[in-house]
């Protein structure tokens, strides 16, 4: 039996902390944990010392294209590497609507490569941030090739090749004709989990897919419409329906600048939204494009050639941070919207919190989410 002993650890729970804490290994699950003036490492077992320093879950981005300026569908060991060193133990390579079905069919087929690769251990599935998006939307827009209508013999065979590996699938809900592409997605994987991604769907249109399992407020206020019924008014449209209803989830992309979301909507969906339902996501992409008049010195966004935000250049320690820069948020909860939450809202139920029998994929870091060790499936990571 293989033991470790993570000992003068402050542990982060999943409401709470544990100060001065022991926390027992065996065999790549967590066996034990407490304070140490009750809890006493079993002799014979290795022991790695925190320093006083926290220790959490290992975090959880359920949405990410790329890594280190790599695409994981180009490099998947050099993306899954540079995530994991950041204290990502478990992650979703995004697929984005920009790719054909040729291309989706190829993509799938690398990343189901990638998650029998050794050196891409934190590859746990497939984030499809397509196909069917508002067309409006995005970068890259312009070569989207699926603007047309929904159709079963282009998408069927991406479902197919998907099911077992697409945990969440993106659409827009205003698409016509897409409840039967929930319906083509959910006899194929019953368990698919849907975001409402890319979207100016009305909150009626967006409710009307929660019962087929929509969930997930994809990159929220992000690549959303404002419909206005009239001029002097501000409309109501996917932003409203992700915070008026408490089940679903709302994915931040929190940038140190505040870009992709003004700090101040971050504090106001932090209070609408409470803690339990949002999922810090880093939405990494790789793009080349300038950076566009106004945003000189900004260093963690990409941008296409139009001049169109691309996504960022995140890992998510730096998004916690960020977090919590911006919000007031505390250590627990950046671990709530980086591990517990993502967990909770894919029902990866043996992770993203510190419990017994739970998978031991720990981060040691300091009070502001600099990593300094990770520990995967029990292990030291070099």
């Amino acid at each position: 039996m293989s033991r470790k002993a993570i000992i003068n650890a402050e542990l982060v729970m999943r409401d709470h902390l544990i100060p001065e804490a022991m926390l027992l290994i065996e065999d790549g699950r967590i066996a034990d944990f407490g304070e140490m003036r009750s809890h006493e490492p079993p002799q014979g077992c290795e022991i790695i010392d925190a320093q006083g320093l926290y220790v959490g879950p290992g975090l959880i981005d359920i949405h990410t294209h790329a890594g280190d300026g790599r695409f994981f569908t180009e490099d998947p060991f050099v993306a899954a590497q540079h995530h994991l060193r950041h204290g990502v133990t478990t992650l979703l390579p995004a697929l984005y609507f920009s790719m054909d079905v040729d291309g989706y069919l190829q993509s799938i087929a690398t990343l189901r490569a990638a998650m029998d690769d050794p050196r891409c251990p934190n590859i746990a599935g497939l984030y499809m941030e397509g196909p069917y998006l508002n067309p409006k939307f995005g970068c890259d827009k312009e070569s989207n090739p699926w603007r047309g209508p929904v159709d079963p013999a282009r998408h069927m065979p991406i479902v197919e090749a998907a099911a077992d590996l697409a945990r969440v699938w993106a659409l827009a809900p205003e698409r016509e004709g897409i409840l039967g592409f929930v319906r083509d997605v959910k006899a194929a994987a019953p368990r698919a989990v849907f975001a409402v991604a890319h979207s100016e769907a009305t909150p009626y249109q967006v409710e009307a897919l929660m019962p087929y399992g929509l969930r997930i407020g994809t990159h929220h206020t992000n690549a959303t419409g404002d419909l206005a019924k009239y001029p002097e008014c501000r409309g109501v449209c996917v932003d409203e329906a992700v915070n008026n209803n408490p089940e679903i989830y709302a994915e931040l992309i929190c940038d140190s600048r505040g870009i992709h979301v003004d700090p101040y909507m971050l504090r106001l969906v932090r209070r609408i939204k409470g803690d339990a339902r949002i999922i810090l996501i880093s939405d990494a992409y790789a793009s080349d494009g300038p950076i566009p008049p106004g945003y000189d010195g900004v260093t963690d966004i990409n941008f296409d050639y139009t001049g169109e935000i691309a996504g960022s250049k995140l890992t998510l320690d730096v998004a916690c941070r960020n977090m919590m820069k911006h919000t007031g948020a505390s250590i627990v909860n950046a671990f709530q919207y980086a591990a517990l939450n993502p967990a909770r809202a894919l029902e990866m139920t043996d992770r993203g919190e510190i419990a017994v029998g739970k998978r031991a994929d720990l981060v040691i870091t300091d009070h502001k989410m600099n990593i300094q060790t990770v520990i995967l499936k029990g292990e030291t990571l070099p």
